[in-house]
């Protein structure tokens, strides 16, 4: 029996998984956290591996593997490089699952990173929503944290990460998506809020949602480039999974 093994706790991952869930073959989900397998569910036939892997447990994990697919978000350089490199050691076809990028708008103040939108924000006045990630928090410490609302996951972790920014208790979102444009102009009138960053999350990240957000309410969008990468969409890495079928 082939196997594959998936690197996703994304939208495109699950989606993935779900297709190929009670076919004839033995397949692998890697997420990187519990909230990740929660989010994944249980699929017939599916084993689902919860924990952060480095390159080399990545290599050991491929082995005898038939196919892998990187599923990973589109943000997430790091982890794709080692995938890459764990595909390459192992001898494992590797395929990239690409998320379709957004139509930025005009009025977008595009920057290359978490630091740069701080550092454009810097002399800018007005409260921030931050939809980027607890763990970038760190990259905003120039800024005043009376002018930071940042929108994580409500895990532990996230609002310890919020802690270590010392982040206002009062300022910290912690809510689980998807937002709808409702949801979001009623955040950025709740607070006051000016300028809303974010990365190109497409459309399971809910990008257009906060696009029509920003422009209903007057906020400002910043957002964060996504990195230059090639692969395949979503049909195509299907039906390369179910071609193996046939092999």
């Amino acid at each position: 029996m082939k196997h594959i093994v998936i690197f996703g706790g994304t939208t495109e991952g699950r989606e993935l998984a779900e297709a190929l869930a009670g076919k004839p073959l033995s397949l692998t989900v890697c997420v990187a956290t519990e909230y990740g397998r929660e989010e994944q569910g249980e699929l017939p036939g599916v084993e689902v591996h919860s924990g952060r892997l480095d390159a080399a447990a990545m290599t050991v994990l491929l082995k005898g593997t038939d196919l892998c697919v990187d599923a990973t978000h589109p943000y997430a350089k790091e982890v794709s490089k080692n995938i890459r490199s764990a595909c390459a050691s192992s001898g494992t076809p590797y395929r990239r699952l690409l998320r379709k990028a957004s139509l930025l708008p005009d009025s977008a103040v595009m920057v290359d990173s978490a630091k740069a939108a701080a550092e454009y924000l810097k002399d800018k006045p007005g409260n921030v929503l931050l939809t980027t990630g607890s763990k970038e928090l760190a990259s905003y410490e120039g800024l005043e944290r009376q002018r930071l609302f940042p929108r994580v996951l409500p895990l532990l972790d996230s609002l310890q990460l919020c802690e270590a920014a010392e982040i206002p208790h009062k300022n910290i979102l912690a809510l689980q998506g998807p937002f709808s444009r409702e949801l979001n102009e009623a955040i950025i009138r709740q607070y006051g809020i000016c300028w809303l960053v974010t990365k190109d999350g497409g459309a399971a990240g809910g990008f257009a949602e906060k696009v029509e957000a920003a422009e209903n309410t007057g906020a400002r969008l910043v957002v964060i480039a996504r990195p230059e990468e090639t692969g395949q969409n979503f049909e195509t890495v299907l039906r390369e999974c179910e071609d193996l079928l046939w092999k």
